[in-house]
């Protein structure tokens, strides 16, 4: 499990790269708290990376975009996975959290 992190002018791009378990999900729960902007700019996961994530991993998602609007913060999920999108329609996270086909539209 690798994750990667890069400015792009307002966004912050955190990018997790395969399987987020429960033990990985800490660790990036840990990562973003270090990384999220306070009151301005946007968070945005580019997902396309992730093969496999547990039920952890959208606990983190979500206490994430909390986190992120209580401190003014637009939290976004771009190019979500096969296996990602499939969790993110069974949760109804894809009712709840901004989502985006691509990274692009995510950055606009």
């Amino acid at each position: 499990m690798e994750i990667t992190h890069r400015q792009e002018g307002e966004f912050l791009v955190v990018a997790p790269v395969g399987r987020l378990d429960a033990l990985v999900s800490e660790r990036l729960e840990e990562t973003v708290k270090q990384l999220l902007p306070d009151g301005s700019g946007s968070i945005v996961f580019d997902c396309s990376g992730v093969s496999y994530a547990s039920s952890a991993t959208l606990r983190v998602f979500l206490a994430t975009a909390k986190r992120a609007k209580t401190q003014g913060v637009r939290c976004r999920f771009a190019k979500l996975t096969k296996p990602l999108q499939d969790l993110f329609d069974l949760s109804g996270f894809t009712d709840v959290l901004e989502v985006h086909e691509t990274l692009e539209s995510a950055l606009s």
